[in-house]
Formats: structure tokens, sequence, C-alpha cells
């Protein structure tokens, strides 16, 4: 039908990607071989005539404003996979499209609009290839003018570090429940733009969504591993995440060191052939578990977040398994508990400043996960400790070759936390450096700029040898290492609760967290998860675990779409393989995530 139309328009132009669009019942009428009447149109309907990509604004990671051409008639998945191939960035099923939070403006900054990079003159490419042909490093698009090579390099270098007032006019989230209406900002990937009020030349941001990330090819991935590094860089910057002092002299000394050397030798990353993906390449940077036999020592242990304070025991730890007691005396008989660590997942409390050094077990347990907290009391401890329950969480013993090795690493990894007072002064001098544009504005209120520069040049000095790849590496590490990483907020109602909760969605489980007072009230893990589905009709979802256990609850801040998407998302994500890496099983991520059927 289309076809018969511009057929009676006497007007010489390209209509091929033009279709109709029915307002009443919001949708594209793309099979042409259909009549009206098989669409089951009449008289009254109104049909507009109009091409299918349009001009869009996209804001990436880095802060930097696209003008590009996107498809508005297929799904937002499909769309995204679009716009991925243009920027050249793989795996476009880690990313999705969010309505963006409008930035803080003052009556003198007007008239002050961000710049646009138009690329809506770039032919939109229909392959399905992850891995386009490079040209001098970049998609050959980008090889055309020095204009669109001076863009690239946008994309895929690191930008130098915002103004103190760049940052200070961005939305901070003030709590969990904003953190949880940003959320309620994701596109539905099942429906097109058009379906979901975005109009030409509208305003959308373009973020990674699936902290899943994996197949990382330094090579290849320029745009993408820049990308992410600039939101992890935001999202601390803007204290979307919470991090120690300590931790964010770090970020800031990282960030400084990225800056420099990504000015100084921009044009292409470091490949390393050992890091095949994110997990790997992060592991070669992070504390590896390893050990040499059984060891028992003391430690002070504390169970779950409610419970306040600390009672000294007697640890033993055997294969892999910590048993625990009263006194060492006792250790010969039966344990108060034994924790098997196999499935345990593993995560570092630590401030070498305060001398805190904890690890933190969220054990499996039938009716979801259980919070021990175990603190060391000191360096060496810790490392020995931190490298067995790591290895244990794998099931490995500490008779493993690696023990050695991973408390090496450990200690390598608490010394770049370490300052070094004799030599702040002298490079304090040397150095010139705007500190408030590398950490949060709470620390801008807190200390001087002349009180940072000396800490976070402490920091610099045992990162500075780093190379930009492994830098960038390095940054991500210590992000994926804090406690909420990859934590989305909702607010949700429990079936059964009189009062409003918070749900945290991470990637391989579910949080329920009390909303008052911030403790995390139980833990489900995606593994032990039978099947979910939503009545789409009260708009609630039901999720049925192993053992018995079933949890309903309705959606506050965010449509039962967008949790829905979530869950099926980060169980997609853990599907894919390296063997399958070039090939993405839309069909399964639909299946997963559309909200038609159950699992």
């Amino acid at each position: 039908m289309p076809f018969k139309i511009s057929d009676d328009h006497q007007i010489k132009q390209d209509w091929s990607d033009h279709a109709l669009w029915w307002e009443q019942k919001q949708r594209w009428l793309l099979r042409t071989a259909w009549t009206l009447e098989k669409y089951g149109i009449h008289a009254d309907a109104k049909l507009v005539f109009m091409p299918q990509h349009k001009p869009l604004r996209l804001g990436l990671p880095n802060g930097i404003t696209l003008r590009l051409r996107v498809c508005f008639s297929n799904p937002v998945f499909q769309t995204v996979m679009g716009i991925c191939r243009m920027l050249n960035i793989r795996h476009p099923e880690e990313l999705s499209l969010l309505r963006p939070i409008e930035e803080k403006k003052k009556k003198k900054d007007k008239n002050l609009a961000p710049e646009i990079y138009d690329l809506t003159e770039v032919p939109l490419s229909s392959g399905t290839l992850s891995r386009p042909c490079l040209y001098n490093g970049m998609p050959a698009h980008f090889a055309d003018s020095p204009e669109m090579e001076a863009i690239y390099k946008m994309l895929s270098v690191s930008q130098p570090p915002p103004a103190p007032e760049v940052i200070a006019k961005q939305y901070r989230p003030a709590s969990v429940v904003d953190k949880a209406h940003i959320n309620g900002r994701w596109l539905d990937s099942s429906r097109c733009l058009l379906q979901q009020g975005i109009q030409e030349s509208d305003k959308l941001w373009l973020r990674f969504k699936y902290y899943a990330t994996y197949d990382m090819d330094s090579k290849y991935d320029a745009v993408r591993l820049t990308q992410l590094y600039e939101q992890a860089r935001w999202a601390i910057l803007l204290e979307d995440i919470d991090c120690t002092e300590e931790e964010m002299m770090l970020f800031g000394a990282l960030q400084y060191h990225i800056s420099k050397v990504a000015q100084s030798e921009p044009q292409i990353m470091s490949n390393n052939p050992a890091m095949d993906d994110l997990d790997s390449a992060l592991q070669s940077l992070e504390v590896k578990m390893e050990g040499e036999g059984s060891s028992a020592s003391d430690l002070l242990v504390r169970y779950n977040s409610l419970t306040r304070g600390y009672k000294q025991y007697w640890f033993k730890f055997q294969d892999t398994s910590i048993s625990y007691f009263k006194s060492k005396e006792e250790s010969i008989g039966e344990p108060i508990q034994m924790i098997n660590l196999k499935g345990c997942e593993v995560a570092p409390d630590v401030n070498v400043a305060a001398q805190k050094f904890l690890i933190r077990l969220l054990i499996p347990a039938p009716e979801g996960m259980n919070e021990v907290y175990l603190r060391c009391e000191n360096e060496q401890q810790y490392a020995q400790w931190m490298a067995g329950c790591r290895l244990g969480s794998k099931g490995k013993t500490l008779a493993d070759s690696s023990f050695q090795s991973e408390i090496q690493s450990i200690r390598s990894f608490l010394a770049m936390q370490k300052t070094n007072s004799s030599s702040s002064s002298a490079n304090a001098s040397e150095e010139s450096i705007n500190t408030h544009s590398l950490v949060s504005p709470r620390y801008h209120k807190k200390y001087k700029p002349k009180q940072l520069t000396p800490r976070i040049l402490d920091a610099y000095q045992n990162v500075a040898q780093l190379s930009l790849t492994d830098a960038l590496m390095r940054f991500l590490q210590i992000w994926q290492a804090l406690p909420d990483f990859g934590l989305a907020y909702v607010v949700v109602r429990f079936k059964g609760s009189r009062k409003d909760e918070v749900l945290g969605i991470a990637p391989n489980r579910l949080i329920r967290i009390d909303l008052s007072v911030g403790d995390v009230v139980k833990t489900w893990r995606y593994n032990n998860m039978k099947q979910w589905n939503v009545n789409w009709d009260i708009r609630q979802m039901a999720i049925e675990f192993e053992g018995n256990v079933n949890i309903a609850f309705s959606c506050v801040t965010a449509d039962c779409k967008i949790v829905h998407e979530f869950i099926g998302g980060y169980i997609f994500m853990s599907t894919r393989s390296r063997e399958k890496s070039e090939t993405l099983n839309e069909e399964l991520f639909h299946k997963l995530t559309g909200g038609h059927e159950a699992l």
C-alpha cells in the first residue's frame, strides 16, 4: 500500500524507507502485501505516511551528544543494534535507551546549548556483523574526513576530567528512591520508539543497562571500553554508587592518569591477547585466589546486616569450607557452624588507612542468601583468608597451586591504597591538577583542593606506570568490587505487605531492601529461580524459586515490564558463550524479556 501512494505522487525521490503509521492503534503497517481491510482499517482511521528512519539526539555516557538517523519502526532492541553498529560498539544487548534527566540550568546558562555532532549522513548498515571493517583503527564511515575522525576520537578516547561546575550541574540522586525513579525511564525493548512517544529529534540516552560485560577486546572495543569507563566514572562522581574516601582518592588518581595517557597517546589502545573478555581482564588485574594447605586463625565474625557488632571465634579453613568454634581448644570437636564456600559470593570491604579488613560472604540458603562478614586483624591475615575464600567459592582448596600468587596479588591490590606521605609534598609542587574535577561534590565541601592534591598524588604514584588499557581495566575492576555495583533499584510493594520496599536487581540475584533503614532483608539468586511471570491485568510479578519459595510484588516507581526485562535480560546474558560471541540470539532475548511468555 505505501508504494501505491508513492506512485500517485508525482514526486521523484526514494520512498523505500517510508511506511504508514496508524495513529489510533499506535502501530506501523509494515506488511505491504496486506490490504487495509486485512489490517482492520476503516474510513475513520488516521494514517500517516512517513519515513521509518529519522534523526534523534543521542547522549552518550561520556557526555557527548550525537545527532544520527535511527529506526523508529523496529523494536528498540533492534534500534540499539543499529546505533551500536554505526558507533562500532560490539554486544549491543548490554545497552539500551532511556529518557534523559535534565541537568540543573541557571539563568545565565540558557543560551549555552551543548554542541551536537552530526552523523545523519552516515549510511545505515543492515548487516549483522559485530566487527565492521576498520581503516586506521576505525570504521570506514569515520575515516572519510578529518571532522569524522575527530568525532570517532571523542567516542574512543576518554574525555578530560569535567570542570567542577559541570559536575555540580548534573542530577545527583539523594536517596535510593531517587535512584529507583531513574530506572523507571528505561524504554521498552519490545516496542518501537514511536509507540513510546519518542518523536523526531527528541533526545535519549544510550547507556549500559546490563552489567554483565564480557568478550572485551581492546583491539576492537575502543569505543565500548571507553564508554563503559565513562559511565563508571560518572557513577562515581555523581555518587550514584557509594565508595569509601580512600577508594575515591584512588578513583581520582586513576582518572588523572587515564586523562594524561589518553591525551598524550590517543591513537591505539594496547591489545593484550590474554584479555579475551572483561571478566578475565579484570581477573588478571584483580585479586585471584589460591592456597597451600588448611589453616586456622582467630577471626571476628558478624552475621547479616541486621546484627550490630562482632563476636570473636576460632576459625578453621578446610577443603572448601570454613568452620568456627568458641575457642581454639574446642576446635577438635563439633563446630558451631560449618560454611560451605562453594557457590558463595565473596567481596572485599577494605580501608587500609583505617586498618579495616572485612570479607563479605553471601551464602546460598533455601529462602535466599545469608550475609556474613569476617573481620581480619591485619593485612597479612586478610590476604590469606580472602585468597582462601575466593578459591573456596570456585570449588578449589587451599592446596591449589595458585594460592601463593593469589595472596601476592591481593597484597599488590592493597598496596595501591597505601599513601606515600614522604613524596607527596614534592609531587604536589610538580603536578598541577584540578582535584575537584576528580572527586564527587561531597569532597568539594569537605576538603580544599590543596588538601586533596597530596592525597590523590599519593595514590597516583601506585598507578603511574599502568598503560591506558590497564588503567581503564583497573578502574573498572575497583568499580566492580564496590558493594552496590550493578544494582538497579525499583520501589515495590510485596504481596501481603502494607509498606513500600526496595527491590535491588543485580546481575545474578534479586535483593529485598527495607526502605526505612536500608538493610538487606532477603536475597534470591537467579540460578535458584524456577519460573517467573507477570499478571498484566493487575501489573504484578510472581516468581517461584527452588524450595517452594514464592514471592509476588507490584512496582511503584517503574512499570513491571521494566523489572521483567531486567530479570529476563540478565538471564539472557548468562546464556552467552565465547563460541557464539559473533551471533546474537535475538529470538531468545525477546522470549525472555518480551513479557508474553513465562519462562
